[in-house]
């Protein structure tokens, strides 16, 4: 889906739903609320964009056609697996680095596997948030049931 689309779309529902709340005052608490994480979020996401398009111009087109390139086999599956859990910071850095190793000849399938292994075990998350909030047994058995799925998404992604 085109990204002008989808952010239309989104604008559509944020819309309609504004305009469902029951009075002016739940409106401007809305607003409110809306204005506040904008100004939490604006920064996180330029900086983020900007390292994004640095790091971009810092991948070696080589290297990277190497190790995710067409001929990456499962070395790259392994790789792109290993790499995801340990990507800092949130979507935009980790869909960031996955469209520069796009960008440097890296193939789909390997991306979606990095951003799929980043998604279910990204350490930084499962550190800050899931031990703390979830325990340690619930953590870690949520930990254990989503290893294979990277694998199965790699075959997948190859295949399609």
């Amino acid at each position: 889906m085109n990204i002008l689309i989808g952010t239309v779309l989104l604008g559509a529902v944020a819309l309609w739903l504004y305009l469902r709340l029951p009075n002016a005052e739940w409106r401007a608490a809305g607003m409110a609320n809306a204005w506040r994480m904008a100004q939490f979020t604006a920064p996180r996401i330029i900086v983020a964009l900007l390292g994004a398009g640095f790091f971009a111009e810092l991948l070696p087109p080589e290297k990277v056609r190497a190790l995710f390139g067409e001929g990456a086999g499962v070395s790259g599956v392994l790789l792109a697996i290993a790499l995801g859990p340990i990507t800092p910071g949130g979507a935009f850095v980790a869909f960031a680095v996955g469209a520069a190793a796009l960008k440097a000849g890296a193939t789909s399938s390997l991306v979606v596997t990095y951003v799929t292994a980043w998604s279910l075990y990204s350490a930084s998350r499962f550190l800050a948030y899931e031990l703390p909030l979830m325990g340690r047994q619930l953590a870690l058995r949520r930990l254990i049931l989503c290893l294979p799925v990277p694998f199965v998404i790699a075959g997948a992604a190859h295949v399609f």
